[in-house]
């Protein structure tokens, strides 16, 4: 058999692939052409038509998707959504049936919401599959052809040129091309791939001859044989990774479930006890029943899921104009729980743009003068970049730096000259690591060969004495500042001298000009990120593709680390047992430096595995398994990928680092109002089920202070308003200088029900039995007297169940207040400082007194109209119960305070209770 795999003398004589797999790249190029069956003419159109049936398209497939159905029973049949059915149910039971038809509303709007945010791994992988070119130019049956790229088969032979996209994964057989690779990498510096020999044990994506779809040829024209396609590429890689990684539900998911069964417990179990203590008692089979059907509907909090709900969505809204676009709804309240922050370096950190940092000149040092600017002059003649028409500089970001670094110094460089005068130009090979060109330089009028590259390569072939030794230092210090070191020399061409027609031969004797640093910085406002980061109790990480000495000096840069930093090289040879050990001893903040995609996902499954709350940020294609993974997935908006930002819960619009801490805080605060709004609910049951109480208790003697309808009129009319302004309170003091909360605290804690149950709501209870009590009393009711219809103190009955409901509906003003801080003072946040309350509150005022003092509404809900005396007492009810639990707050900031002097501020988890 001839190597010539393509050649017309037809298939039969070529064997097939052994594999469907993809083969081994990094093998020699003539052992891959045998295995592949392929050779310099490529496949045949027949051959690659079989070939295509046997590996399939070159598409990054996704899987099917998981029944529609199937998701809607499973939203519908969520704790709190079975809650509201079971209200729902109850409410019809009761003849109640606009309350029922209200209800079923808010599980379909709630079901809506949760089916929106599913799917978002699906719609990244199809993200993914835009990466790859609709064409590609392939040669088949020896002549080079267009075809699609989704036909592209191992074996073919495919042309690149600059500017095109890489259609699938290729070994480099002629010629060479620039590529950026930086969606695999997170490198911004394009690599050359040319026809070479491998690198022993070098990873694939470091490989100089190899290729891989979805990249882009930037400088340079090559031919490369296919060797895999499809799902068994890089990109096909990443996609079954974003695919495997299934997003969880998030802390406030979690707990809101476990939320729903206490309610449903608590719900449940007092029906069934009124129920049996009405009967007990003497009361009609009916009667009981439907003080229990009033004691379930008046439990179940039908406005909690909503409440919840549209709570994040304003933290949605509220973030979108801080540049910050969450796609779901819970992961608002997850950023308030981060407790480490995994960053990208380039892009994310930095700029993506590198700048010409540092002069070093062989007689001066980095002293500036004319000497650097000499430097910075000849370093930009060693150039291939061009300028396009807007000005912009166009080719290798690293030689861009170098042109405008010169300008930057005042020696800029005329590209067009530059150009006219160059008499030979030797590009840049990555073997020998450096760049040559003879140019006639107009400035000094001589003809002159400049040499740019790696300083161990350009100092080996500078003339003896040209202070190597001390170039050697000074390149190493510049790179441990993080900076990519080029060395410049130069030679002298004398005149009537022959052009050098071999590098190797303009590639000697050179003399030493000096070393230029190149450095991307980091964006201005990372340093002040990271320090309220740090200030908040979060950890950062640095997991990047690039170097460890470059990343660890921007990380040192902005302040990860401080006071000590700790540099994990290679680090997708991390063991599970050493990745432990790092992540789990000690605050010490960590670089990983030459991260694979597999490296993040292990990074943030350990984190997760050590109960933390992780936010991963990323702008590449190779972010995207991670981004999907972490609790919180963060992608760039502007130089972000569409990859990235598909698989991401969150985009920055603007790429600011700083962003992410906006968000960390408005998630805490978030987080803190649905623990209010919770509370302020919570509350009011005391009140409500403490009269059903002194009703079977006194066996009858004391008549029934409250009716169903008033405890419907209270939980979806007067409540609903003030719970919803709770959702949009403003955060108090001290939000961001307290540490994460443990990942094993609930949104309801002990505290929080003694604080609702026993101070708040035994408060509230005791204040509206006394307006009940007060009103009978002052009639001359006695226990045991008749209250029915007929009856003389009948009026003064209705009356006094007025005054209970009225007074309800007073204490949930002083409730509301009170639940607008969590320790610190009413005052350190402002009575009105939050104006959709006060609409609440001035609605639910409103709307009891239409009950009260309307006909209609009086004989619908069972109501009189007050007296003046009686309405004067329960006027005082909103300040007795904010007085009693302001104390309450003060007594425990003076407890903290003493406990750690000079210190006034919450605890560990930020809570007073």
């Amino acid at each position: 058999m001839t190597d010539r795999a393509g050649s017309r003398a037809g298939p039969e004589r070529i064997p097939p692939p052994t594999q469907a797999l993809p083969f081994d790249p990094s093998e020699p190029l003539p052992r891959l052409r045998r295995e592949l069956a392929t050779g310099p003419d490529g496949l045949s159109a027949r051959e690659a038509a079989r070939r295509l049936a046997v590996h399939g398209p070159n598409e990054v497939r996704r899987k099917v998707r998981s029944s529609f159905i199937r998701e809607l029973v499973g939203q519908l049949a969520h704790p709190l959504a079975l809650l509201l059915w079971a209200a729902a149910v109850l409410a019809f039971v009761a003849d109640l049936a606009v309350l029922g038809w209200a209800i079923l509303a808010v599980i379909a709007v709630n079901a809506a919401f949760a089916l929106l945010q599913e799917r978002q791994a699906e719609r990244a992988v199809e993200t993914l599959a835009r990466y790859l070119p609709e064409h590609a130019r392939a040669v088949r049956d020896g002549q080079p052809r267009v075809v699609e790229a989704r036909d592209l088969v191992p074996g073919d032979l495919i042309l690149l040129e600059e500017g095109d996209k890489v259609p699938a994964d290729a070994h480099v057989t002629e010629g060479g091309v620039e590529v950026d690779l930086s969606m695999l990498t997170g490198e911004s510096v394009p690599a050359e791939r040319i026809a070479s020999a491998g690198i022993l044990g070098a990873p694939l994506l470091e490989e100089p001859n190899l290729v891989f779809s979805g990249t882009t040829c930037v400088e340079g024209e090559a031919r490369a044989i296919v060797f895999a396609t499809g799902n068994h590429t890089e990109l096909g890689r990443i996609a079954a990774l974003s695919q495997r990684t299934r997003r969880e539900a998030s802390p406030l998911e979690r707990q809101v479930k476990r939320v729903a069964w206490l309610i449903a417990g608590v719900a449940t179990g007092m029906g069934v006890v009124f129920l049996v203590l009405g009967v007990a008692v003497g009361l009609p089979v009916t009667d009981s029943l439907m003080f229990a059907i009033g004691l379930l509907v008046a439990n179940v909090p039908e406005g909690l899921l909503p409440t919840i709900t549209l709570a994040l969505a304003f933290g949605v809204r509220a973030l979108a104009r801080r540049g910050a676009l969450v796609k779901r709804l819970s992961a608002v309240e997850t950023l308030g729980s981060t407790s480490v922050i995994c960053t990208d370096k380039t892009g994310t950190l930095t700029r993506n743009s590198m700048r010409l940092r540092a002069l070093w000149t062989v007689d001066h040092g980095t002293d500036p003068g004319p000497w650097a600017e000499e430097l910075a002059r000849v370093g930009a003649l060693c150039t291939t970049v061009t300028r396009e028409a807007d000005g912009e500089l166009h080719g290798d970001p690293t030689e861009a730096a170098l042109v405008a670094g010169a300008a930057d110094h005042g020696a800029s460089v005329d590209l067009g000259r530059r150009d006219a005068g160059r008499r030979a130009l030797f590009r840049f090979d990555p073997r020998l690591r450096l760049m040559s060109v003879v140019q006639d330089d107009e400035a000094t009028g001589r003809l002159r060969i400049v040499v740019k590259g790696a300083p161990e390569a350009v100092l080996a072939r500078v003339r003896p004495g040209s202070a190597t030794d001390a170039a050697r230092s000074a390149a190493e210090e510049l790179a441990r500042e993080g900076m990519r070191v080029l060395a410049v020399a130069v030679r002298d061409v004398a005149s009537g001298a022959e052009l050098p027609s071999h590098r190797q031969d303009a590639e000697s004797g050179l003399t030493l000009l000096g070393l230029v640093g190149l450095y991307d910085p980091p964006r201005p406002e990372v340093a002040e990120a990271v320090r309220r980061c740090h200030e908040a109790g979060i950890r950062v990480h640095v997991v990047t593709g690039d170097s460890g000495a470059t990343a660890a000096a921007v990380a040192r840069e902005v302040g990860i680390g401080l006071p000590r930093l700790h540099v994990v090289a290679a680090s997708e040879s991390l063991g599970d047992d050493e990745l432990d050990r790092l992540l789990a001893e000690g605050d010490d903040e960590i670089v990983f430096a030459r991260s694979s995609p597999e490296t993040k996902l292990k990074v943030a499954d350990t984190l997760r595995e050590h109960g933390q709350i992780v936010a991963m940020t990323g702008d590449g294609v190779n972010d995207a398994p991670a981004l999907h993974r972490a609790h919180i997935g963060v992608a760039m908006g502007r130089s972000g990928t569409d990859v990235a930002r598909e698989a991401a819960t969150m985009v920055l619009t603007d790429d600011d680092f700083a962003t992410i801490v906006t968000a960390v805080e408005a998630g805490r605060r978030v987080y803190d109002n649905v623990r209010k709004f919770i509370v302020y609910i919570f509350a009011h049951a005391t009140p409500e089920i403490v009269p059903f109480l002194v009703f079977a208790l006194s066996a009858g003697a004391v008549p029934l202070p409250l009716t169903v309808l008033q405890i419907l009129a209270i939980d979806l009319g007067t409540e609903t308003l003030p719970a919803l302004a709770l959702g949009r309170e403003r955060s108090e003091p001290g939000v961001m200088q307290r540490p994460p909360r443990p990942r094993h605290q609930g949104v309801i804690s002990r505290d929080m029900l003694i604080r609702s149950w026993g101070y708040l709501g035994l408060t509230s209870a005791v204040l509206v039995m006394a307006g009940y009590f007060y009103v009978l009393w002052r009639a001359g009711w006695q226990p045991g007297d008749p209250t029915g219809t007929g009856s003389p103190l009948h009026h003064a009955y209705v009356t006094a169940t007025t005054a209970t409901f009225a007074g309800i509906v007073t204490c949930q003003v002083g409730t509301a207040f009170a639940a607008r801080t969590d320790h610190a003072a009413l005052r350190d946040i402002g009575v009105f400082t939050n104006p959709l309350l006060l609409a609440g509150i001035a609605f639910e005022l409103a709307f009891t007194a239409a009950l009260v003092y309307v006909p209609p509404l009086q004989h619908l809900f069972g109501t009189a109209a007050l007296p003046l005396d009686v309405v004067l007492l329960v006027a005082t009810f909103p300040v007795l119960v904010w007085g009693t639990d302001e104390l309450r707050r003060a007594r425990r900031r003076r407890q903290r305070t003493s406990a750690v002097p000079g210190r006034d501020c919450p605890g560990r988890d930020g809570r007073a209770g």
